[in-house]
């Protein structure tokens, strides 16, 4: 059964393999939006799988998976779902390629602004 967003509470999944990131970030987020959380790629892709997110944030260095590619994956299978990557390290041949190769709406830089991470999922989920 698919979850069918609201087109006021959008649907956001958080993938972060640290557990507190993902909780601060549920926290910070719900107000805006309804928040799924993975704690990798593989359970992530599952959850893709079976709801109908809007913007999918991930975080660039997990263990297992890597962010990128994991994104870049997810392009090509859900190519419907806007996404988002938050780093710690980012250089600009690193964003330039990220955006490129994994149709990023927004590449940013941890620690997280709440108001930039906010707008940058508004800005994502609009198409832009």
């Amino acid at each position: 059964m698919s979850t069918t967003p609201s087109p006021s509470r959008p649907l956001v999944l958080v993938v972060d393999d640290e557990v507190e990131i993902r909780l601060a970030l549920k926290l910070g987020l719900e107000t805006e939006f309804e928040v799924h959380l993975a704690s990798s790629a593989e359970e992530a892709e599952g959850m893709l799988a079976m709801h109908g997110y809007n913007v999918l944030l991930c975080d660039h260095l997990m263990q297992g998976e890597d962010g990128l590619p994991f994104l870049m994956r997810m392009r090509q299978k859900y190519p419907e779902v806007h996404r988002v990557m938050m780093t710690s390290y980012i250089n600009p041949e690193l964003l330039a390629r990220s955006e490129a190769l994994a149709g990023l709406s927004a590449c940013l830089m941890k620690p997280l602004s709440l108001p930039v991470l906010i707008a940058a999922i508004r800005k994502a989920q609009a198409g832009h």
